[in-house]
């Protein structure tokens, strides 16, 4: 029997002459991915930190490189230094982390949204505006939401100014601002030292200094906020630390009649605050 031959070119039902042609596959590309921006609050690389530095941009914090003590990083260190900033060495890695990609070069600045404004400048605007000026005092508050909201309702009763220790509290960034929800552009914003010698230095300036704690000796609206006053409010966890406490003049405490025996600190500030400016207004005091 004769076997039958597979039909090829013209044989296959082509009449044009052309191999046949192969079905390309559909290929689909990926989305491409969204372009990684750094936060509105770092910046990195030596030339962008050197000149952010140089133009009196506020800088919270300056991240250095474990072995990248040389060269325009040693002028970029003494220039933070100068202007106030924290500085750290860190291992690599967390730089890299937080460049996101960003060429760095061993070097990243964390900044603040808007200038801090020098404690004499503030206490000199805040006597023009009234002669019982009140201030507000963070004892080590750390978390950036708390503080937002702080400076949100510090906005509100037109508080004369806040100051900020620069070491283990919380500084102006970009979160701040955001949860300020602006307010952070209205309300005047120190960075202290030493907490004791500024407290010592109010004192001599007229200042009463009031410190909320969950013992202290009077409640909150038995207290007399019309003065020239400063409230200090401490952390999240501990409250006030022990050396502020010993240099208050009072200690007010908001009376807790249920089971939790403690307020967010953004909350129990937000009753001092108010009851302030309500003790005020009773007074006439601006």
């Amino acid at each position: 029997m004769e076997k039958k031959k597979r039909p090829v070119g013209n044989e296959a039902g082509r009449n044009d002459g052309k191999m046949p042609q192969m079905k390309r596959k559909q290929t689909f590309s990926a989305p491409a991915a969204e372009p990684v921006s750094l936060p509105e609050d770092v910046v990195v690389g030596r030339n962008a930190v050197t000149e952010a530095l140089k133009s009196g941009r506020a800088v919270n914090r300056l991240l250095v490189a474990e072995g990248d003590g040389q060269g325009s990083i040693r002028e970029i260190v003494r220039l933070a230094r100068e202007s106030g900033a924290i500085v750290e060495t860190v291992a690599r890695s967390k730089i890299e982390a937080a460049a996101r990609g960003f060429r760095h070069q061993g070097v990243l600045a964390y900044t603040s949204p808007v200038d801090y404004m020098p404690l004499d400048e503030l206490l000199e605007a805040a006597r023009a505006k009234s002669d019982a000026p009140f201030l507000l005092l963070l004892d080590e508050l750390e978390d950036p939401h708390n503080l937002g909201a702080i400076l949100r309702t510090a906005d509100a009763v037109s508080v004369d100014g806040v100051l900020i220790p620069r070491r283990r509290s919380c500084p102006l960034s970009a979160t701040v601002a955001k949860t300020s929800a602006g307010a952070v552009e209205y309300v005047p914003v120190a960075r202290i030292g030493n907490i004791a010698q500024t407290i010592k230095a109010l004192k001599d300036e007229g200042f009463w200094i009031i410190g909320a704690d969950m013992d202290g000796t009077a409640d909150y609206f038995d207290a007399d906020l019309t003065g020239a006053t400063v409230l200090v409010v401490g952390s999240e966890g501990r409250g006030i630390s022990r050396i502020v406490r010993d240099n208050c003049d009072i200690l007010v405490k908001i009376p807790m009649l249920g089971k939790i025996n403690s307020l967010n600190v953004s909350v129990a500030g937000a009753v001092l605050m108010y009851e302030s400016l309500r003790q005020r207004q009773q007074k006439g005091k601006p």
